[in-house]
């Protein structure tokens, strides 16, 4: 899963700002042998041409190649389904490594910070990619998930990464 709230932003002439994006993805094998699935889903607020806007954006149509996660993963699907229109209830708190997110009838998750074996504290780790395609620093966390639809998922204290997200369709910008 994955979810974004774009504080501020633009593709070509339509505004972004404020609406939400998430997607339910699923991969038989590496996500780089491909033949992934994946259900795309958009703030049920968006107009018309919002929608189409953040759907570009999400297929990576108006990217350079290799430059944003979306571009990269979108070489590894085999199947897309039908685009999602609902509403996207989405906190973060990326220091505190702290999420929720509901999408009515496809997605209930939640992510929190690794604990401290030792003393129950919050840990902090982080993945720096001064190069990557990704981000540039993400704090890395524990989730939860429950998914519905063509692509079911139940995840129980698996892996999350919380990101602060600049970019443009020429990649990361730093």
């Amino acid at each position: 899963m994955v979810a974004v709230i774009i504080e501020k932003g633009h593709h070509g002439d339509v505004r972004l700002d404020g609406l939400r994006i998430a997607a339910i993805a699923t991969w038989p094998g590496a996500i780089h042998e491909g033949h992934g699935a994946i259900v795309p889903i958009v703030d049920e607020r968006a107009s018309a041409e919002q929608r189409e806007a953040l759907l570009r954006i999400m297929s990576g149509e108006d990217t350079e190649p290799g430059a944003t996660f979306f571009q990269v993963f979108s070489t590894t699907f085999e199947t897309i389904h039908e685009p999602v229109f609902a509403p996207i209830d989405l906190e973060v708190d990326v220091q505190g490594r702290l999420a929720r997110l509901s999408v009515p009838g496809w997605i209930d998750a939640r992510g929190e910070p690794i604990r401290n074996p030792v003393t129950g504290e919050a840990h902090q780790a982080r993945i720096d990619l001064p190069h990557g395609f990704e981000y540039s620093i993400a704090e890395v966390g524990r989730g939860w998930a429950k998914t519905a639809g063509p692509i079911s998922h139940a995840l129980d204290d698996s892996h999350a990464h919380f990101a602060e997200l600049h970019m443009t369709q020429s990649g990361v910008v730093r």
